[in-house]
């Protein structure tokens, strides 16, 4: 049996460049905790090793500090030339990364839960002068299988606290680039605020699948951070309210004075998003994500997007069942949208003249996207029967995954091409 220090070791819960965590036993406490042990090469590198021994200082010296339901505790630390580690309370349920994907996104209320939960623990940090400067998905855990939405937030080695200087960013190797606020990327003095904007991050990722910014180097990330506008979240996900795209919006702001000023301000705005049932709103139209990934699936269109693509499609497209002769699209009105027919049938015509049916599976108005010329409906669609209808805005289009979006168009492309060989084909027969 493998011990470090007095706690039984019992297994490896990962690994990462400069540490390893275990599933560890402390018998006297008779409770399972986690012992994250530092690489002693990693204190010892010529570069980076007075950081690393920094942050782990910096840890160990919350012990016994931050005593949150919804923040990790600290038990124990040894720092020593033979070993060094800390030992914490051990939390079963896995970060918050599983929930950062299109394709396994939680339902909007839990959302809201899970950061409401965390504006608290951060406020009750701050009044104790500890801000916490990586505040990423990684660093929220959940609790037991997660299902009640309780959380706890982790890793408090890149904390600034109030008797601390202020001079390590993420320049100088703490933080995560994409999460950070536009004063932590520039070097700037940091306050509590910083963490209110990378929460707001987090809220954003949690709610899209994406990250607000995307970038190829650190640098391009800073320039996005500070000088960008991210996507409004309703482009990337239909069902969601504009309370909720608000508070993301508030939190994210680039100025110190436009942003949240405090955690109170932040929770108390995630409260009334319950209280007023604004999250009622978020209900799909009656149709289950599973049946629109189903759906989507079965679908020609989309044969050639893999499943994150298609769990993309689901958040950010509206479904809608229509009624016998509900007037889809009018000839010679604009349009910034473009159709699915997934049930029923539809027809397009010209000052009344029929010119052709459409049946599930069609796709129409896609020339409001495609033309840079004119954005004007060319004929009108009607719903001869009752029908299920997606309806796609070309905003939305523009800010999906750079794979989703060729997608589209390649299948965009096959569309054309199939109604100019069958318009060929009615000319060749005349």
């Amino acid at each position: 049996m493998d011990y470090i220090g007095k706690y039984e070791v019992r297994r490896v819960l990962g690994e990462g460049a400069t540490s390893t965590v275990y599933l560890g036993f402390d018998s006297f406490a008779q409770r399972e905790v986690a012992i994250k042990v530092i690489a002693a090469e990693a204190l010892r590198d010529r570069d980076k090793g007075r950081l690393y021994r920094h942050l782990l200082v910096n840890e160990a010296s919350l012990a016994g500090k931050l005593n949150h339901p919804h923040i990790v505790q600290i038990f124990d630390a040894v720092l020593s030339d033979e070993i060094s580690y800390i030992v914490m309370e051990y939390v079963s349920g896995g970060t918050l990364e599983q929930f950062c994907s299109p394709e396994g996104l939680l339902p909007l209320d839990r959302v809201v839960e899970v950061i409401f939960k965390c504006t608290r623990a951060l406020d009750y940090a701050h009044r104790l002068g500890i801000t916490h400067r990586d505040i990423k998905p990684a660093n929220i855990l959940l609790v037991g299988d997660g299902s009640n939405g309780d959380i706890k937030i982790s890793d408090f080695g890149a904390a600034l606290l109030n008797d601390s200087d202020q001079t390590r960013t993420q320049v100088t190797g703490v933080g995560s680039p994409a999460y950070m606020s536009p004063e932590q990327v520039q070097d700037q003095a940091l306050s509590h605020q910083t963490d209110i904007y990378s929460l707001g991050v987090v809220m954003y990722q949690l709610l899209t699948g994406r990250l607000p910014f995307h970038a190829s180097s650190n640098y391009g990330m800073v320039y996005q951070i500070t000088n960008a506008e991210p996507p409004s979240p309703s482009t990337l996900r239909a069902d969601l309210p504009p309370e909720l795209e608000t508070i993301v919006a508030r939190a994210m702001q680039k100025s110190l004075d436009a942003r949240y000023a405090d955690w109170d301000a932040f929770a108390h705005d995630l409260a009334q998003s319950f209280r007023n049932g604004k999250l009622a709103s978020t209900q799909t139209q009656g149709v289950p994500d599973s049946e629109k990934f189903e759906t989507l699936r079965g679908l020609p269109f989309f044969r050639e997007f893999s499943d994150v693509e298609i769990w993309e499609v689901v958040r950010f497209s509206t479904w809608n069942d229509v009624s016998a002769d509900t007037l889809l699209m009018k000839d010679g009105e604009a349009g910034d949208y473009f159709c699915f027919l997934v049930s029923g049938e539809a027809r397009v015509a010209k000052r009344g003249r029929t010119l052709g049916l459409l049946t599930p599976g069609d796709c129409f108005g896609e020339m409001a996207v495609v033309g840079r010329s004119s954005r004007v409906r060319g004929a009108d669609v009607a719903a001869r029967s009752h029908s299920r209808v997606i309806t796609i805005r070309a905003e939305t289009l523009r800010h999906a995954s750079d794979t989703c979006r060729m997608h589209f168009y390649q299948g965009f492309l096959e569309v054309l091409s199939r109604r100019l060989t069958m318009a060929n084909a009615r000319l060749a027969a005349l």
